[in-house]
């Protein structure tokens, strides 16, 4: 992410600790299921779930020779174990564990998203209403037209909002699915109950089909919802930036108190948004 423009609670979800912590709580969870079926011992569960770890410098070591991220990221996790570590990753995939975990990424970083939505629309709706009586021109094609209020494009980027609201909420309801159906997705050395077990736990649904992994098609949805809420938030950017300019200058941002628009011409209030 480009540090300037990221955000300490988005970036850290997307970091190498945070992609790790991720496949080791999928695993875990594995872990825990094949407890319940019968197979893992309580006794080891208990150590893998209390003790398992890794380090992300050894895993990038590990991953120079193995050339497989997965193998590597195992190979630290079994480091930190003793013969319990047999029980890690059992009857899985690397995309059981790497997909899976992608999903809780996702749902996680979009609910920091859905917050700030909705935290930008009841700004949006006060604004709105505290100028549902402000005249302005209404422009059509960039030409004066008819009066309109301030209140009246407010609320339009409201109902826009609103639309990207439920786009993203139907989007993380899509992505949030897990498999744990092995390399073809067939089940071959897992049972179903132990994906049904592996997503409960993790407050994900199961994949209802899968092959070696999550259809890409759930990110694709994903991307084109965002891909939406960026083009309404370019659309109120070019708007307020247009409203600021010189010759029209029907809104401006704050300008708080020592901030400067220009090294060259100090008289300049330039548009942030």
């Amino acid at each position: 992410m480009v540090e300037r423009y990221a955000r300490p609670e988005m970036k850290e979800k997307w970091t190498q600790q945070a992609k790790y912590d991720a496949w080791l709580t999928v695993e875990k969870a594995a872990v825990k299921a094949w407890n319940k079926i019968g197979l893992v011992p309580d006794e080891d569960c208990k150590k893998i779930i209390e003790n398992a770890t890794f380090d992300v410098d050894r895993i990038d070591e590990i991953e120079k020779v193995t050339r497989h991220d997965v193998i590597a990221f195992l190979t630290s996790v079994s480091e930190s174990l003793g013969e319990e570590s047999r029980w890690v990753h059992y009857g899985m995939t690397s995309s059981d564990c790497i997909d899976t975990a992608v999903a809780l990424q996702m749902r996680d970083s979009l609910k920091i998203i859905i917050e700030d939505v909705k935290m930008v629309m009841e700004s949006i709706k006060k604004r709105a209403f505290e100028h549902k009586m402000t005249l302005m021109v209404g422009r059509s094609h960039g030409i004066h037209g008819e009066p309109i209020t301030f209140g009246l494009v407010l609320a339009i980027w409201y109902d826009e909002m609103r639309r990207n609201l439920e786009n993203l909420e139907q989007a993380m309801e899509v992505i949030s699915v897990g498999k744990i159906s092995g390399a073809m997705g067939n089940f071959a050395h897992a049972p179903m109950e132990l994906e049904e077990l592996v997503c409960e736990e993790l407050g994900l649904k199961p994949a209802p089909v899968s092959n070696q992994v999550v259809q890409r098609d759930r990110y694709a949805n994903l991307m084109n919802a965002l891909a939406l809420l960026a083009s309404t938030g370019e659309k109120i950017a070019v708007a307020v930036r247009h409203y600021q300019r010189t010759e029209v200058y029907e809104a401006e941002e704050f300008f708080a108190k020592g901030q400067k628009g220009s090294s060259a011409m100090p008289h300049k209030r330039n548009p942030v948004l």
